[in-house]
């Protein structure tokens, strides 16, 4: 499933600037939540702070699988796809583990997309270890 974005240096410039928007969304639900929460309480609370700010995006957004020419759906999911360019995986974890960066490496692969944001809410300060960026 790649996505339609050509890897240009204007696509990239505009992810980056794009997970500037997210991070500063992210950073709003972090403080009026703080950790503790399940992710899916995080994540209706961010989706509702995209719209507020207009920012589109979508939820749940399926992952196909392709392997010798056959799609194959195993039921991969991205928690987010924003505006079509960017992947953000949000989790409540005490600790984002090896796993979980590999996660999204292999989404942003699938997908031929560039940049991916690895959200942990289970932060006291989200901008101290809870956002991370990934590029593929």
């Amino acid at each position: 499933m790649k996505m339609n974005h050509k890897d240009t240096k204007d696509t990239k410039k505009t992810s980056d600037e794009l997970s500037y928007q997210i991070i500063g969304a992210a950073i709003e639900v972090h403080k009026a939540l703080g950790p503790g929460l399940l992710e899916s309480a995080y994540e209706l609370c961010l989706c509702r702070e995209l719209s507020l700010r207009n920012i589109p995006f979508a939820r749940q957004v399926p992952v196909p699988l392709e392997y010798k020419g056959v799609r194959l759906e195993c039921g991969y999911q991205m928690d987010l796809l924003v505006d079509g360019l960017v992947i953000v995986e949000l989790k409540a974890v005490d600790e984002i583990a090896p796993i979980h960066r590999a996660q999204i490496l292999s989404y942003l692969r699938l997908t031929g997309l560039w940049l991916g944001l690895l959200i942990n809410f289970h932060v006291p300060v989200l901008t101290d270890g809870g956002i991370e960026r990934l590029v593929n």
